[in-house]
């Protein structure tokens, strides 16, 4: 048995899955919820909001809002560098079409994995209410991106696992983010 044709059949399998998953738009009347959730990741809304909460605080939430940049960032470019490896590409579909065009390659889910990195960041810099927000929205970015027919299950699943080790290593290296960038985080 070889890798191929067992990959071939998995990746049958996902699309499958992630078919019968899918909303379609103007027909279900929870399209337009899973539409905005889906978009409520996207890393411009975030790393906007967030440069404006570094410009505009001091102390605590300056340098929370600067590791939460950092991070989504960061696993931005790693998200980009496997999607641009393994070239996966969308499911076809008509909504979503800034995603559509502007990034055609689908494997692995940025916003699952950006969705899952605030909640695990979250739940150690706080509060510990936002960090239980985080946590109940993620899961549902996450299905969004499938129901709304940008993804597969496969990429958001993948995105969510990138998203919880990018986490984790985040929070590791803080300490040197801090004694590195200063001017950044202090």
């Amino acid at each position: 048995m070889t890798l191929v044709p067992s990959l071939e059949k998995f990746l049958n399998w996902d699309e499958r899955i992630s078919r019968r998953l899918r909303l379609q738009p103007g027909t279900s009347p929870w399209f337009r919820p899973a539409a905005i959730l889906a978009h409520s990741a996207d890393s411009w809304f975030w790393l906007g909001g967030l440069f404006v909460i570094w410009l505009a605080a001091r102390g605590t939430w300056h340098a929370r809002a600067a590791l939460l940049a950092a991070a989504i960032f960061g696993l931005a470019v790693l998200v980009m560098l496997v999607k641009f490896t393994v070239k996966r590409r969308r499911p076809e579909g008509e909504w979503g079409g800034v995603y559509r065009s502007t990034d055609p390659h689908s494997f692995p889910s940025g916003h699952a994995a950006r969705a899952v990195l605030i909640a695990v960041i979250l739940w150690s810099i706080g509060p510990l209410w936002v960090a239980i927000l985080a946590t109940i929205w993620a899961p549902f970015v996450i299905l969004a991106r499938v129901s709304t027919g940008v993804h597969y299950l496969l990429d958001v699943l993948v995105g969510a696992l990138l998203g919880l080790a990018a986490g984790l290593i985040a929070l590791q290296i803080h300490p040197l983010l801090i004694a590195w960038f200063p001017f950044i985080f202090a």
